[in-house]
């Protein structure tokens, strides 16, 4: 099969299309031919083992894992031993960051992991960004305990994780408010901020609202930077470590002071994650936000433009024209 190999860390050039063996369903596993894929900031990480730390998980010198992606969409081929929930032909998709796989022709998967049938209505190219941002803004969501009628800000509302929590902050009651730059202030308005602070022309650490929580979905701040913004017992999370790892260490301490806190959150993996996601795109209080499309062979070109930071939601990766 076909497949986006990473035999170095380096630039997106590091990436080429080569053929590799064809997994196959072991007991407890789906087979997928991928129709479907993703490229986003974790592939981008990853790809280039930045942050440092990455190495330690995937390689100190060179990537264990060679084929990255964590999403996709695609048809149920073959399964393994024991499956029940799926059949062969359903219409599925997944996420898989351990150890990744995405960027395929086909991709293994096991049965309880974060897989769903697509919802009806839905192309392929539609289901595969479905779950990475989404989990992830959930995991922030949950982890700072919001409910309906807090006061939320969002920085970085027009990626992916944060495209999805203004909408996952919608449907629970909250009241969002949401940063952008000036030429996107009518999308996420229709996401549903009910207000948005334009990042080009201010800075929303200024701003003179206080907020319940306080939500950074692209680390580009700190809890130094935003404590002020919060109210008394207010909660900051960011989805990224922080300046010399620290989210996580503060995470561990300001709750001990029980004044203004940072929780970092950690998102969880299964199969009711993704049922829960399939769920709320049928009743339309979630749609992930697609920006461009690529096809396989110019994966190289979609890391680039993720790299620049431009993108809004998500970059879709059509592995199989047809759908």
């Amino acid at each position: 099969m076909k497949a986006a190999v990473l035999t170095r860390y380096g630039p997106p050039e590091a990436v080429r299309i080569a053929e590799v063996e064809k997994p196959s369903a072991k007991v407890g596993e789906v087979l997928v031919k991928v129709h479907a894929t993703t490229v986003n900031r974790t592939d981008c990480g990853f790809r280039a083992a930045k942050p440092f730390i990455v190495r330690f998980v995937a390689g100190l010198i060179r990537p264990r894992v060679t084929i990255l992606g964590n999403e996709f969409a695609g048809e149920v081929e073959t399964v393994g031993g024991g499956v029940t929930s799926f059949a062969v032909g359903d219409r599925v998709f997944g996420y898989r960051d351990n150890p990744f796989g995405g960027h395929a022709e086909y991709i293994a998967i096991r049965e309880g992991g974060m897989i769903a049938t697509i919802p009806a209505g839905l192309t392929y190219e539609e289901a595969a960004p479905i779950l990475e941002g989404s989990h992830y803004a959930l995991s922030a969501i949950r982890g700072a305990k919001i409910h309906s009628g807090q006061a939320v800000l969002v920085n970085g509302a027009t990626g992916a994780i944060g495209s999805a929590a203004v909408q996952l902050l919608k449907s629970l009651g909250a009241d969002v408010t949401a940063t952008c730059g000036s030429e996107h202030v009518d999308l996420v308005k229709g996401l549903g901020a009910g207000r948005v602070i334009d990042y080009t022309a201010e800075d929303f650490t200024k701003d003179e609202q206080e907020y319940d929580v306080v939500l950074d979905l692209v680390g580009k701040s700190t809890f130094g930077q935003c404590r002020r913004l919060l109210k008394p017992g207010g909660t900051y999370v960011s989805s990224d470590l922080g300046p010399m790892g620290q989210n996580p260490l503060l995470a561990l301490v300001t709750p001990l002071f029980r004044r203004r806190k940072v929780k970092f959150p950690l998102p969880r993996q299964n199969r009711s994650m993704a049922l829960y996601f399939k769920e709320l795109v049928e009743t339309g209080e979630y749609r992930p936000v697609i920006d461009r499309r690529y096809s396989f062979d110019e994966i190289v070109e979609a890391y680039r433009y993720v790299e620049t930071g431009q993108k809004i939601g998500n970059v879709v990766i059509v592995v199989v024209s047809s759908n």
